[in-house]
């Protein structure tokens, strides 16, 4: 455009760098697998029904990435007392505001990825 620098158009090509901080998290190595089966459940799940809705999953990469969503406030942790202790993870308004975007990529994927 007339009147626009080298500079102006560089910025409007950027990347957005919100847009590239959340593919990069939800990219992460399973953990849109993770959000994926919270919200297909939408209830408070134990670490085991994770484990076994995602089988390739480690547990330890399990509860690394069950952290990361945790400290971003996509998940909460549920500790309730025992004997025996429970723990339960489920999400938050956060996470669970991803849905409609879970959903469309879901589609997606169906349409060009099958």
């Amino acid at each position: 455009m007339p009147g626009e620098s080298p500079t102006d158009r560089a910025d409007a090509a950027a990347c957005c760098p919100h847009y590239h901080e959340a593919v990069e998290f939800i990219g992460r190595r399973w953990t849109g697998a993770i959000l994926e089966v919270l919200l297909r459940h939408d209830a408070r799940l134990r670490f085991k029904e994770l484990s076994h809705a995602v089988p390739q999953l480690s547990d330890r990469l399990l509860s690394e990435r069950l952290k990361e969503l945790e400290q971003r406030g996509l998940v909460a942790r549920h500790v309730e007392p025992g004997p025996p202790i429970q723990v339960f993870y489920e999400l938050t308004a956060m996470g669970r505001s991803l849905e409609p975007t879970v959903v469309a990529l879901k589609a997606w994927a169906r349409d060009w990825l099958a």
